[in-house]
């Protein structure tokens, strides 16, 4: 990569924890004012955003599966009944 915009949040939740919008806006306005302002390949920036939580305790999965996945869950019942 040409520069990473690195962020120390867990795998997965790279701009926040689900439906936390003020979070997932300050870290796109971040990474995006550091895409324009380096100047150089191979430059690196460690954004000021920390996890609120240890990782280990953070809810990887909305309360609701996204129409995707209960569509793709339906499909794979249809096919082993």
């Amino acid at each position: 990569m040409p520069r990473v915009a690195a962020i120390e949040h867990p795998f997965g939740r790279p701009y926040g924890d689900v439906d936390d919008v003020e979070t997932q806006r300050e870290v796109l306005a971040s990474t995006l004012k550091f895409g324009v302002s380096c100047e150089e390949p191979g430059s690196i920036e460690h954004l000021q955003f920390r996890w609120h939580e240890d990782p280990k305790n953070t809810k990887w999965h909305p309360p609701e599966p996204a129409p995707i996945i209960r569509l793709m869950k339906e499909q794979l019942a249809k096919k082993r009944s």
